[in-house]
C-alpha cells in the first residue's frame, strides 16, 4: 500500500498526525457500521460551504441515532485550526466524523452516549475537469424504509462501490443509478445534471439520495444568473439524449461528463457557466 499523503485527525482535545489508530476490534461503528461523516473541501485558499457541511454531519449524526458532541461552529473553529498545518492554499478532504462504540440490545442498535467525533484533514489533490465516462448501474438506491439515506452514512457506500466496481468492469469512470422506481438519482459518486436546450435539468430530491450541498449552490447560482433549472423526474433515456451531462460533488466540485454509454458528449455552456458560477462563488464573488 503507498503511504497515506499528510494528515492530521483531532479527536478528544489533541492532533495525531497520520492514519491514528482510533477504533478496537469491539468498536460498534467498525463492525456494526455506526458511521457519519461529512465531507468538505479547501483548495485555493478557500473552503466554501463548510458551515453547512459541518451542521450536516450533525443532522447525519442524529438520523442514525448517534449523539452529536460538537456544534456546527465548533467544528468549523476546529477546521480553521487544522488547517493551520498545511501549507497555505493546499488542497484539502475534510472529513468530520461521528461513530459509536458500544452498542444496545443485542450490540445491533448503537449506544448514543459512547458516540465520539473526530475531524480528519488530508490533502488530495483537486482533479482536473477533464471528464469521465458513465454508464448505467444494475444496482439501485435504497428507500429511506430500507436504509438511512437521510444521513451521510457509511452504510450507504458499499452499494456505491458495487455500483463503481461494475463500471469500471465495463471500460466506464462512473456510474448512472437508479431510484426504487426506476428514475435516475444521482451518480455513484455525485448529483448529477443534464442540460438539454441550454436549459439545466437534475433530478428531483425524493429520499433516495442526499440533495447534496454543491448542487443546491450550483442550482441558486443558475437561477440567479437566469438559467431555467427543473428539478423533475428523469429517465436514463433524457440522459442519452442530453445536450451536456455534468456532476456536482464535494470532491471535485463540478465536472464534466464527456461519454454516456457509448456516445460521445463535449463540455457545454451550461456546464462551463456552472463551473465558472461556483467558482467565483467559492472565492467571494
Amino acid at each position: 500500500m503507498s503511504e497515506w499523503s499528510k494528515t492530521w485527525t483531532w479527536i478528544e482535545g489533541k492532533w495525531l498526525e497520520g492514519n491514528a489508530p482510533i477504533v478496537g476490534p469491539r468498536t460498534h461503528g467498525l463492525w456494526l457500521s455506526s458511521v457519519v461523516f461529512d465531507g468538505a473541501r479547501a483548495f485555493e485558499g478557500v473552503a466554501p460551504d463548510l458551515d453547512l457541511h459541518c451542521a450536516r454531519v450533525n443532522r447525519s449524526a442524529a438520523a442514525l441515532g448517534l449523539l452529536p458532541l460538537h456544534r456546527g461552529e465548533e467544528i468549523v473553529e476546529l477546521v480553521q485550526e487544522g488547517r493551520k498545518r498545511f501549507d497555505p492554499g493546499a488542497a484539502l478532504y475534510i472529513r468530520p466524523m461521528y461513530w459509536a462504540e458500544q452498542g444496545g440490545f443485542y450490540s445491533v442498535p448503537p449506544l448514543p452516549e459512547s458516540t465520539r467525533f473526530c475531524l480528519c484533514l488530508y490533502e488530495v489533490p483537486m482533479p482536473a475537469p477533464k471528464g469521465f465516462s458513465v454508464t448505467l448501474s444494475s444496482f439501485r438506491r435504497p428507500t429511506l424504509d430500507s436504509a438511512p439515506v437521510n444521513a451521510k452514512a457509511s452504510c450507504l457506500y458499499p452499494n456505491l462501490g458495487r455500483a463503481l466496481a461494475e463500471a469500471k468492469s465495463r471500460g466506464f469512470d462512473n456510474a448512472l443509478i437508479l431510484d426504487a422506481i426506476g428514475n435516475v438519482a444521482e451518480l455513484a459518486t455525485a448529483n448529477v445534471f443534464l442540460a438539454k436546450d441550454g436549459e439545466a435539468h437534475t433530478p428531483v430530491p425524493n429520499g433516495t439520495f442526499l440533495n447534496g450541498i454543491t448542487r443546491q449552490r450550483v442550482v441558486a447560482l443558475l437561477r440567479q444568473a437566469g438559467v431555467r433549472v427543473h428539478e423533475r423526474s428523469l429517465a436514463h433515456r433524457d440522459f442519452l439524449e442530453a445536450d451536456e451531462i455534468f456532476c456536482t460533488g464535494n470532491y471535485s466540485k463540478v465536472m464534466p461528463v464527456t461519454r454516456i454509454e457509448e456516445r460521445d458528449l463535449q463540455p457545454g455552456p451550461v456546464y462551463q457557466k456552472s463551473r465558472e458560477l461556483y467558482w467565483a462563488f467559492a472565492h467571494g464573488g
